[in-house]
């Protein structure tokens, strides 16, 4: 373990997903061979009235010792995922996800639970994982909880959802890395039917030429997959072109991945939509957990 390399970070809030997801983030700092940081924020509001202010400060205080209990249960698990990880917590005040984002510029990956304890019922992704998936500067971690019947598969792939944009430039990256820490393949998914209008004009390609547009297709993403499997030549890989809308092909591929990773935005994204429809799909639907990578690595 280099003592210099930056982190892995999780949030935590007492929930049984954010135990899923402190043991994934402890199993993912070995692989990586750095250390893991356990994060808990306190949210407490301040109250402008002197009557009730030695009641605020007890509340306030009655909030962190409830934060160090959190912190302690969550460093139990994540020890008893990985022994050998360097495991440190913080303890914070505001927002969760403020506190997380702020924290993405020093930390190789954010990991959060799906849903946290202040999620309402039938809720499928709580609104401090859409905030940080969005805002971050580092690639975030969704973790879903695993359903009750599930088998972990250990050769199972990391899938990756291609456009040939920039975003899904730093996701198949992202990918290609974190097959390469697992030994697995990467099974990379393209998806045209969602071509914009625009795009299929630009390329000449129409409708009613499907064929041409097929074979178009296979050879973008082939270049698209050229670097990385230039970089990883040992990481097998499985190509997928389906004529499909991207969000539903990876929600499926879901099913028999252990990560689907996506950039922030695809090449449909609106401008000004910070966090595109495929990758909201995708937290609120995979079966495995999520990963969000944004353009601008640091």
């Amino acid at each position: 373990m280099t003592g210099t390399s930056r982190p892995v970070v999780v949030g935590v809030d007492g929930s049984t997903s954010a135990s899923h997801a402190v043991r994934w983030a402890a199993e993912e700092a070995a692989r990586r061979g750095t250390s893991l940081v356990i994060m808990h924020s306190c949210m407490v509001v301040p109250v402008h009235a002197p009557h009730v202010a030695p009641s605020s400060e007890a509340f306030a205080d009655a909030m962190f010792d409830h934060g160090r209990v959190l912190l302690a249960e969550a460093t139990a698990v994540a020890k008893e995922a990985a022994p050998e990880v360097e495991v440190t917590t913080e303890l914070t005040s505001g927002g969760a996800a403020e506190q997380l984002i702020g924290r993405s510029a020093s930390t190789q990956l954010v990991v959060l639970g799906s849903r946290g304890l202040g999620g309402f019922t039938g809720l499928l992704v709580g609104s401090v994982a859409v905030a940080v998936t969005t805002h971050a500067l580092c690639p975030t971690i969704v973790v879903r909880e695993p359903s009750p019947d599930a088998v972990p598969d250990r050769d199972a792939p990391v899938v990756v959802g291609l456009d040939g944009s920039p975003s899904s430039d730093a996701a198949l990256a992202f990918a290609f890395e974190a097959a390469a820490l697992r030994g697995v393949a990467v099974h990379a998914v393209r998806t045209w039917w969602d071509l914009t209008a625009d795009t299929a004009w630009q390329r000449g390609l129409t409708a009613t030429n499907l064929a041409s547009i097929e074979a178009a297709e296979q050879r973008l993403l082939a270049e698209q997959l050229t670097t990385c499997t230039t970089k990883y030549p040992d990481v097998p890989v499985h190509r997928s072109l389906t004529r499909d809308r991207p969000a539903h092909t990876l929600v499926e591929q879901s099913a028999k991945a252990q990560l689907v990773v996506v950039g922030t935005r695809g090449r449909g994204g609106f401008r000004g939509l910070l966090l595109g429809s495929t990758s909201q799909a995708l937290i609120h639907h995979a079966h495995c957990p999520v990963a969000v990578v944004p353009l601008a690595q640091h």
